[in-house]
Order: structure tokens, then C-alpha cells, then sequence
């Protein structure tokens, strides 16, 4: 399983190149990428397929919601939750 640091570094890289590159806001772990106009209905279903390709895990439907993909700190809370379910129904 990767290190925080490792999913943390991905996540801000990719949010750096597909959503922020042009704007030039800087986000904290805690910006919520919704009420800051960061991330659109489009841009949530972006970063979906890209956590799902990046860290191979499934993310439900019902995951899809702002408690686990409106900041960097609740992304990587939620990467690392599924990757651990992951580990642990693989072990």
C-alpha cells in the first residue's frame, strides 16, 4: 500500500494538472474543491476514474459524495480506507 505522502502527492498533482493549472488558486489540504469552484459535477466523475485507475480500487456510487472527495485530506482519508478494506480481503 502506498504512503500517505505517495497518495497525497498523486492526488495534488492531478488536481494541479486537470482542474487548477489554469486558475492559479492555491489549494491547503482542507480547501473543499466545491465551494471553492475548484471542481465541477463533471470534475468529480474526472477524479473518480482517476483514483480508480491510479490506486485500483472501486468506488461505489454511494461513495461518491463530498465526506469523501471534497479536499485533499478527505481523498486521501478515503484512498487509504479502501486500499486497507482492499489489503485486508486480499489477505
Amino acid at each position: 500500500m502506498p504512503a500517505e505522502s505517495k497518495i497525497k502527492e498523486k492526488i495534488i498533482t492531478f488536481i494541479n494538472d486537470n482542474f487548477i493549472k489554469e486558475t492559479g488558486i492555491a489549494i491547503k489540504d482542507d480547501t473543499s474543491f466545491l465551494d471553492e469552484g475548484i471542481i465541477d459535477s463533471t470534475g468529480v466523475l474526472e477524479l473518480v476514474a482517476y483514483i480508480e485507475i491510479t490506486f485500483e480500487i472501486k468506488i461505489e456510487d454511494e461513495e461518491i459524495i463530498p465526506d469523501n472527495l471534497d479536499s485533499v485530506k478527505k481523498l486521501i482519508n478515503f484512498v487509504r480506507a479502501k486500499l486497507e478494506n482492499k489489503s485486508q480481503l486480499s489477505a
